[in-house]
């Protein structure tokens, strides 16, 4: 399964985090899930960034970050748009220390939203 999360955590944080969580669900039951966050979405894989979205999403205190920490630990990949995490200020050579730890993050663009999309045989966008 191949998840897209592109929508702005800005304009619609719950929309992120329904999108995380399914992932996480496709996993639990058994799925091999690559997650490729674009757009606006890049901020999400930010361990500051995620640590403070629990306020606006409404969930407990840690809720966004321990579904951000599922997925880095259970995906089979987890990539993001160098072009749109360029936009929001990282690149490969400033990003050290802004991602939540052991994360193994696959920096990409449209070849690889293709390449993801083409070797699954379900796509989730949110």
């Amino acid at each position: 399964m191949f998840f897209k999360i592109v929508t702005d955590p800005e304009v619609d944080p719950r929309k992120c985090i329904v999108g995380m969580a399914c992932a996480n669900q496709a996993i639990k039951d058994g799925h091999q899930v690559s997650v490729f966050f674009a757009s606006f979405a890049v901020k999400l894989l930010q361990k500051e960034y995620i640590s403070a979205l629990d306020g606006r999403v409404g969930t407990p205190e840690g809720f966004c970050f321990d579904i951000l920490n599922d997925l880095v630990k259970n995906a089979e990949g987890i990539y993001c748009s160098t072009g749109s995490q360029a936009i929001v200020g990282l690149t490969p050579e400033n990003s050290d220390g802004m991602f939540v730890e052991d994360l193994d993050l696959v920096w990409s663009g449209p070849p690889g939203v293709i390449q993801l999309a083409v070797n699954s045989e379900i796509q989730m966008i949110y």
